[in-house]
């Protein structure tokens, strides 16, 4: 191969070995959830759902499962849902006094994502007094979503990292599972993807936004600093209200940490290549945070992941050799991403997924350019529901 696309292929793997070396030194020092105290502070647990009946009993038994929250709050906010969802809630919730299920028929106002309304009606409700009045918030606010499922010492172990990093968000990042093949392939990526080029001791030395990791399936605040921010209403019309929020706080002068939450919690976030695809692509265009940023990260992916590929198959001599460092690289990053994000040690099913790197690069350059097309054509949805 001539001398650029040797250059193209090198630079791609010394790229991508820079992953595999912060992925190494993440995996030494990221925080990672462990048995906490009684929390004697107030907790309130907000859970989102907008057709979930089949999945919101599930989390609904967890939450009445806790351990060392004395305090418990639970609101289950149906979000116009059309399968039942309230009905199986309440069910699941038995009477428990302490978990209200509200369901609201009302779509979100102008300019708000269905989640975010979702999540603020939840918090409004949970925050005011037996006459409807508000009341200044203290203690914690979790958020989780309802494919979520948590041991029972999650939340009691959450706060625990909270309090213990002065934090005002922590977000304990759940194991990812997956089912179908799509899912293998792109699933593994949502932590990945952060965990090979943001070296986590640094980032949460700083208050700089753009260092900020935030997973919104399970998200816990400290209540006075998220309504300090305005809470859900600060990021109403973003689709990765998630990382908004930690941005914000940010910006406010806040802390924000990220952890590993296996095996404390997990989530099937996407069932099926179908809802796999519709999910990202609401999102991906905004998650890097600008169109040229999504389309940059697409650009080094592909020469970071997919040339050394190419490279070992098509290439000769230093070339391949080159190609092959790639290959290895990467390879190293996601058994030690993977590994990092289920708490334990690598799997066969890890070391089968982490060969399919090139595959798992090809479908989120993908699904990032099919969110840039869609949010450019104002086609981007979710539920049924356009995004602001």
């Amino acid at each position: 191969m001539s001398g650029p696309i040797r250059t193209a292929v090198a630079g791609g793997a010394m790229f991508a070995t820079a992953g595999a070396g912060t992925a190494l030194v993440n995996t030494l020092t990221l925080p990672r959830l462990a048995p906490g105290p009684t929390v004697l502070e107030p907790v309130v647990v907000v859970v989102p759902a907008r057709d979930e009946a089949t999945r919101i009993g599930d989390i609904v038994t967890d939450l009445r499962r806790q351990r060392g929250v004395p305090r418990l709050q639970v609101m289950i906010v149906d979000d116009a849902s059309s399968d039942g969802t309230a009905t199986v809630a309440r069910r699941a919730a038995d009477d428990d006094p302490r978990i209200t299920v509200m369901r609201t028929t009302e779509p979100p106002l102008p300019g708000w994502t269905g989640k975010a309304a979702a999540c603020a009606r939840g918090f409004d409700s949970a925050t005011r007094d037996g006459r409807g009045h508000p009341v200044p918030p203290d203690g914690i606010v979790v958020f989780v979503d309802a494919d979520v499922r948590l041991e029972p010492d999650a939340i009691a172990a959450a706060v625990a990292l909270l309090r213990d990093s002065d934090a005002a968000l922590v977000s304990p990042w759940p194991y990812q599972v997956a089912g179908s093949l799509a899912e293998h392939l792109i699933q593994p990526l949502l932590f990945w993807s952060w965990f090979t080029v943001l070296p986590v001791a640094v980032a949460h030395r700083t208050l700089h936004p753009s260092t900020a990791v935030a997973c919104g399936q399970f998200l816990v605040l400290d209540a006075r600093a998220y309504t300090e921010i305005g809470g859900h209403a600060s990021v109403a019309s973003s689709p990765t209200e998630d990382l908004e929020l930690a941005r914000t706080l940010r910006r406010a002068g806040h802390r924000t940490v990220v952890g590993a939450a296996g095996p404390y919690a997990s989530c099937r976030m996407y069932i099926g290549a179908h809802r796999l695809t519709g999910g990202y692509t609401r999102w991906l265009w905004s998650a890097f945070g600008s169109a040229g940023g999504a389309a940059a990260v697409a650009s080094v992916y592909t020469a970071g992941y997919l040339l050394p590929a190419v490279a070992v198959l098509a290439g000769r001599g230093r070339t391949r050799r080159w190609g092959l460092l790639g290959v290895g690289a990467a390879f190293t990053s996601r058994i030690l991403a993977r590994s990092a994000e289920r708490g334990g040690r690598p799997r066969p099913g890890d070391v089968a997924a982490a060969l399919t790197q090139p595959a798992a690069i090809t479908g989120f350059v993908g699904l990032t350019l099919r969110s840039l097309w869609l949010r450019r054509a104002g086609r981007a949805e979710w539920k049924d529901r356009i995004l602001p």
